[in-house]
């Protein structure tokens, strides 16, 4: 683990689209086999659910998990489909601003184990965006290990 060069993770961009989908196993499937789509990371949730996915078809990516109960976002619940991840140099204020200008906080910023601060909130217009600044450059295997102790984490709680 290094600190991070960029507060962009190398490949994305100031924002990526985040979706919320039923089988998200099934539609990185049809994303490969529809748009060439190559699988970068897969994070299984305690459940078995994807919890955090990422692809890349042609020079863009896109995160992708199943819907979660509990979590904004999600289809069968009548939330986004979509969530908007913006980085940017300071996620805290950033967040912060954005809460002052009416946005509504759904998840706190907190140090995440892929190397973000990251936090979520919901715009007045209902759309969901995750903000986060990267703080760390982590190695896949070293990423692979922080997201098991995280599962790990959640199964026990």
């Amino acid at each position: 683990m290094t600190k991070a060069k960029n507060p962009i993770p190398e490949g994305l961009h100031s924002i990526t689209p985040h979706i919320v989908v039923k089988g998200a196993a099934q539609a990185i499937d049809f994303y490969k086999k529809a748009f060439g789509a190559v699988e970068k990371a897969r994070f299984p949730g305690p459940n078995g659910k994807i919890m955090h996915a990422s692809i890349k078809i042609g020079d863009s990516t896109i995160h992708l998990n199943d819907e979660m109960p509990g979590m904004e976002g999600g289809v069968t619940a009548g939330g986004s489909s979509v969530v908007l991840q913006l980085y940017v140099p300071d996620c805290d204020a950033t967040y912060n601003q954005a809460i002052a200008a009416g946005a509504k906080a759904t998840m706190p910023l907190a140090d995440q184990f892929w190397g973000d601060r990251y936090g979520q909130l919901k715009d007045p217009f209902g759309q969901i965006w995750a903000i986060g600044t990267h703080k760390e450059d982590l190695t896949p295997a070293e990423m692979e290990e922080r997201g098991r102790q995280a599962m790990a984490s959640m199964e026990r709680h």
